[in-house]
């Protein structure tokens, strides 16, 4: 498999300097409860060619896959009893609790004013994990966006600041489903909860405990000491020429040091540290309470219920099904895949034939990084890249790929 597996790297890298539909470079990890059964890498960090070869120690933006971190950190105060997933949060937060509900505009002329009501919903810490809360990102909202310039905003999302959180909800809380700034939020609550910023708590109790010294929020601390092994081996990512499909370097994203520690998107990491998150959780997966218990990240309860269904109503999964069609979501999945949502991720309600089981997790990140744990296999992947725009032809399409590639060698076909 191995061979395999380093051959379709190496054929959707870029060797000189023509990118043209090529990625600079990816690594990708495939692990069970056990740990690591794959783990390769092809390309380069930047786009010299002489630059330095893209591997799985690399150092670069998660995005969204920051969620699987914040969500676990958020279970095991759960399972502390510190927090019930049905809790209100809103006591907790001022700002949910004065969260208003966007009903629209007076008019649809530039004079149009928000129509905005109050909402009189709890918000529970199930609704943030799931993104059934109503918060969008503001950046692919357009009526955020008109309220934002309508109010005099100058922050987004991507400000990470609480300002840059804080916009109004798109719809009453656990009536629909849309894809935001709910897990920011869920690591707000952390922070009230515990006393500690989430950066402090992920340190201690996540990202130390599994040895995940290359993934952190503050960019600037994993580049310390200014070895130059480390500063070579960051990655800062690649903007795609949607007329030419070449790449050009870019920067990273958003302030360093960051305002507040981003639970939706904040992290930075690499793919080796990543497969030690998903080995802990195949882990207890596969145990039982007794064998879970103490030893850990979360209890065997608290994982069953991160990887069970959690939407409710049609209403909820068509959202989500509008959502991973327009924002390109699963791109790696048939687009009639049936899918609901976990508290880690988007689920396949079916069997992808050649691919992942019934049940399986995953989700992604606007670098196009993504990855996947399929609770029935025993096994898990992620690909790391730094590509944009997110929907990337290139990235997915390796990520299909080698998925593929894994359960042919990896899992009997089903008759």
């Amino acid at each position: 498999m191995a061979d395999k597996l380093n051959r379709i790297l190496k054929e959707r890298v870029a060797h000189d300097a023509a990118t043209k539909d090529k990625l600079l470079g990816a690594a990708y990890v495939v692990i069970n409860k056990d740990g690591l059964i794959y783990q390769g890498s092809a390309g380069r960090i930047r786009q010299p060619v002489e630059s330095p070869a893209f591997a799985t120690d690399s150092v670069t933006w998660m995005a969204s896959m920051t969620k699987l971190v914040t969500a676990t950190c958020v279970m095991q105060l759960v399972d502390r009893g510190l927090i019930k997933l049905d809790d209100d949060v809103r006591p907790l937060m001022p700002r949910l609790a004065k969260m208003q509900i966007l009903e629209g505009f007076t008019s649809e002329g530039e004079d149009g004013k928000p129509i905005l009501r109050d909402n009189p919903h709890p918000i529970t810490l199930r609704h943030l994990l799931t993104h059934t809360t109503g918060l969008p990102y503001d950046i692919i909202i357009p009526d955020i966006m008109r309220w934002s310039q309508h109010v005099g905003r100058t922050v987004n999302n991507l400000s990470w600041t609480l300002d840059g959180f804080d916009t109004p909800l798109l719809f009453p809380p656990g009536e629909g489903w849309c894809y935001g700034t709910s897990i920011d939020w869920a690591g707000q609550v952390l922070e009230s909860l515990t006393g500690l910023t989430l950066h402090e708590y992920a340190r201690r109790n996540v990202l130390d405990p599994l040895g995940m010294a290359r993934t952190g929020f503050l960019l600037d601390e994993l580049l310390q000491p200014n070895s130059t092994e480390k500063l070579e081996g960051y990655v800062p990512g690649s903007l795609r020429n949607p007329e030419t499909g070449e790449l050009a370097d870019t920067n990273p994203p958003g302030p360093s040091p960051p305002p507040v520690a981003s639970g939706g998107a904040g992290l930075y990491g690499c793919a080796a540290d990543y497969a030690k998150l998903l080995q802990a959780l195949l882990k207890i997966l596969a145990g039982s309470s007794e064998e879970v218990e103490g030893g850990g990240l979360v209890s065997k309860a608290a994982m069953d219920e991160m990887v069970r269904p959690q939407l409710k109503t049609d209403k909820q999964r068509a959202d989500l099904k509008q959502s991973i069609s327009m924002l390109l979501l699963t791109p790696e999945l048939p687009a009639d895949t049936p899918m609901d949502f976990g508290l880690i991720g988007a689920m396949n309600t079916q069997d992808v034939p050649g691919q992942r089981r019934k049940g399986s997790l995953t989700w992604s990140g606007i670098c196009n990084s993504r990855w996947w744990m399929d609770p029935q296999t025993g096994i898990a992947g992620a690909m790391f890249v730094n590509v944009s725009p997110f929907g990337d032809k290139a990235a997915y399409e390796l990520f299909r790929e080698l998925e593929q590639a894994v359960y042919a060698e990896l899992v009997p076909r089903k008759e």
